[in-house]
C-alpha cells in the first residue's frame, strides 16, 4: 500500500457535492447518534473513544458540537489536552491521557490527544526519532488494551485543513468580536512549522496503528460536520448497543398478604 501524502488528498468536498443534500444528510445523522448515544448508556456493556487531530481552527469545536447537538450531555466529555501541567509534566505522557478514557456506557471525545506527544515534540525537536517511534508504540498499546480490557471502540479522525484555508480561519478571530476569545498568537507561531507538522501528521497516519485513521476533507465546515457524523453513525451501527431486559426479579416479590 502506498503512504499517505497530505499534499495528494484534497481538502475539499468532491465536485458536485449538493451542500443541501449533506446538511440534511447530517442532522439525520445527528438524530441517530441521539438514539445510539441513550442505547449505549443503557446497556453498559461498551463505550467510546472519539479522537480529533487536526491543525489550529481545523474545526474540532464545530465537528464535536454538530454530531453531538441532539444527545443529552449525561456521560458524553470532551477533553481538551493542552501544554501538560507540572504535575502531568512529572509522570509518563500517557498518564493524564488514561485516566480521561470512557467508562463503560459513555462516549468520550478528545480534542487533541496523546497524538500531541508525538507530532508537536518532533516539530520542535523535543525527541528524536527513536523516541518517537517508542511513543507511537505505547500509544498503540493504550488504543488496544482499551479495545480488549474494556470494550471501547477507538475511533480517530484527521480534520485535514489546507493551508490558505487555516489563514483565513485565523484572521477571522482577529475580526469577528465572537471569536476573539479564540485568538491566540501562538497559533500564527505554529503555523510557521506548517511543512514540520504535515511532515508528522503523515508519519501519525501511516504507522500501522491498532485503530486506524479517517482522514476528513476540512476546508468546508458542512462537508467537515458531515464526514464526521457518518463516521461516528457507522461505528455505533457496527458496536449496535441495545436496551437491556427488564430485570425479571421485580415480578418476583412476594405479595402483601
Amino acid at each position: 500500500m502506498s503512504k499517505i501524502q497530505l499534499k495528494n488528498v484534497s481538502s475539499l468536498p468532491p465536485k458536485n457535492t449538493s451542500r443541501k443534500e449533506i446538511e440534511e444528510l447530517t442532522k439525520d445523522y445527528a438524530k441517530e447518534i441521539a438514539v445510539w448515544h441513550e442505547k449505549l448508556r443503557a446497556e453498559g456493556d461498551q463505550s467510546l473513544l472519539i479522537i480529533l487531530q487536526g491543525m489550529d481552527s481545523s474545526g474540532k469545536d464545530g465537528s464535536t458540537k454538530a454530531a453531538f447537538e441532539r444527545c443529552s450531555p449525561i456521560d458524553i466529555h470532551v477533553v481538551q489536552f493542552k501544554k501538560p501541567t507540572p504535575i502531568e509534566f512529572a509522570h509518563d505522557f500517557l498518564w493524564r491521557v488514561h485516566k480521561q478514557a470512557p467508562a463503560k456506557g459513555s462516549i468520550h471525545i478528545f480534542n487533541r490527544s496523546q497524538y500531541e506527544d508525538v507530532l508537536i515534540h518532533r516539530v520542535h525537536d523535543w525527541i528524536d526519532d527513536k523516541h518517537a517511534q517508542f511513543r507511537f508504540r505505547m500509544i498503540d498499546a493504550f488504543e488496544e488494551l482499551i479495545q480488549v480490557d474494556n470494550n471501547t471502540r477507538v475511533i480517530k479522525l484527521f480534520l485535514h485543513l489546507s493551508k490558505s484555508r487555516q489563514e483565513e480561519k485565523l484572521r477571522e478571530r482577529t475580526t469577528e468580536r465572537r471569536k476573539f476569545y479564540k485568538h491566540g498568537d501562538g497559533d500564527w507561531s505554529e503555523r510557521e512549522h506548517w511543512d514540520k507538522y504535515m511532515a508528522a501528521y503523515e508519519d501519525v497516519l501511516n504507522y500501522n496503528s491498532v485503530a486506524p485513521w479517517t482522514i476528513v476533507p476540512s476546508d468546508k465546515r458542512w462537508y467537515r460536520n458531515y464526514i464526521v457524523t457518518k463516521t461516528i453513525v457507522e461505528a455505533l451501527r457496527d458496536m449496535n448497543p441495545q436496551f437491556p431486559d427488564l430485570d425479571s426479579e421485580l415480578f418476583t416479590q412476594p405479595k402483601d398478604a
